[in-house]
């Protein structure tokens, strides 16, 4: 018998605990789901001999390595900077780990520590990171294994809503951690190559430098930077690539509204407002303008974008989310982003039977027998409804089935990974259709 602890219940983990729990009987295993909030917990866990829910805090170091201690194998999905003193924990007392997050410099750190005891970390495993790296794997080693060079890669993902509940001016509404939307980008210049050159976007341009991609059977979309592309050519193997470019994808019109909120600091996140509290809405936006006691907010907020007369659509979006309203901000000595973030939650939160869309896409243009070639290749799923979501889809199955394969033994290479080897792509994407998570493979020429 084997015990899964998993650490963190939160809005993308319904699908992880229910692969879990179909397979505890087949795969004889004791799933612990640990999180702060216990009674959130027990309604995701149902009633199962083999579940068991428990109050946790990770930064209870007693509490944390007498769990981790119990277990055979470690699931965090808890924000990203938590993970670093679960993964030491791993390492001490000898136990596997899974996490969906980035390879932080931190976690890079444990490479040694983690060989040396035996112990294997996937991280990166749900889907961007996750399944963009298993699916770009694929293409990429199968274009190789007949003689093919990559010569340009780019790569694009959205949590986006679904079509069917599309039903406000921004086509968007949060699918993910919302305070990870408000500060996108906000991690220092945008890095990567375009056509043999580097390209560095600052924060405050990172929305204006968008490109239009076009999905077939779903329409057009547009794309902005995301994060550090650079690093990926080592890791994919692409140290002589032309263009290596990760993004981020929205309905277009997206990045130039959002870009307003950037231009005003409303996405700033490093000093509190004192008086947040006694705000309102409109308070809050012009805080960010100049003094006139004559212009209007909306007025001065016009002439501080410079924002023409045909801008309807773009102010539509803003006066759409009730900015200019006189509505109280209920929250203390918050920051910018935090207050801007609660605005957005009134307008951009799922209802209950909202269907979202992740949207993945893919392009690989490539030499082969002295020709250019160019392969498309796009994944999109939607969601059941507000909590059986395309995001839990898509983060939740990957992470579950790497579980399972390192507590089957097979994925067991002890250090810190992420799943670009054959050995973990191949069986996890053949997995993952029978989740309806697959993708479309074109050749453009």
């Amino acid at each position: 018998m084997k015990n899964i602890l998993l650490i963190g219940a939160g809005r993308s983990t319904i699908s992880l605990i229910d692969y879990l729990i179909d397979n505890l009987e087949k795969e004889d295993w004791n799933l612990t789901v640990a999180d702060q909030n216990i009674d959130f917990t027990k309604s995701k866990i149902g009633s199962n001999s083999r579940t068991s829910a428990i109050q946790f805090d990770v930064n209870n170091e007693e509490q944390r390595s007498k769990e981790i201690g119990n277990a055979d194998i470690i699931i965090s999905m808890l924000p990203a900077h938590m993970h670093i003193s679960v993964a030491k924990d791993c390492i001490k007392f000898k136990k596997n780990m899974v996490t969906a997050s980035y390879v932080s410099k931190e976690m890079r750190a444990l490479e040694s520590e983690a060989i040396q005891n035996g112990v294997t970390i996937i991280n990166e495993i749900g889907v961007d990171p996750g399944i963009d790296h298993l699916s770009a794997m694929k293409v990429i080693d199968e274009i190789r294994a007949v003689g093919g060079e990559i010569l340009e890669f780019e790569t694009f993902t959205g949590g986006l809503v679904a079509p069917e509940s599309d039903d406000n001016p921004w086509n968007y509404k949060f699918t993910w951690n919302p305070r990870n939307v408000v500060l996108a980008g906000q991690g220092g210049a945008v890095k990567f190559i375009q056509s043999g050159t580097y390209k560095y976007i600052p924060y405050h341009k990172l929305f204006r430098r968008t490109e239009i991609i076009e999905v077939e059977g779903y329409g057009k979309f547009e794309g902005y930077a995301n994060r550090d592309s650079l690093m990926y050519r080592s890791v994919y193997n692409l140290e002589d690539v032309k263009t290596m470019y990760r993004g981020t994808l929205r309905r277009p019109g997206f990045s130039r509204a959002w870009n307003v909120f950037v231009q005003l600091g409303a996405t700033d996140d490093s000093y509190t407002i004192a008086n947040s509290d006694e705000l309102t809405f409109r308070d809050f936006i012009n805080l960010f303008l100049a003094y006139n006691p004559t212009d209007s907010v909306e007025l001065k907020l016009k002439h501080y974008l410079n924002m023409h007369q045909d801008d309807v659509a773009l102010f539509e979006k803003l006066e759409w989310l009730g900015i200019f309203e006189t509505t109280k901000i209920p929250l203390k000595n918050a920051t910018p982003a935090q207050i801007l973030q609660y605005i957005l939650e009134q307008k951009w939160s799922l209802n209950k039977d909202d269907k979202d869309m992740i949207v993945m896409w893919h392009k690989f243009i490539f030499s082969l027998n002295g020709e250019e070639k160019e392969l498309h290749s796009s994944m999109v799923v939607k969601g059941e409804d507000s909590i059986r979501t395309a995001m839990a889809k898509t983060v939740g199955y990957p992470v579950a089935i790497a579980a399972k394969m390192i507590l089957n033994g097979k994925i067991n290479t002890p250090g810190v990974h992420i799943p670009i080897m054959k050995e973990i792509y191949e069986p996890v994407l053949k997995e993952l259709k029978n989740f309806g998570i697959n993708f479309s493979e074109k050749q453009i020429r």
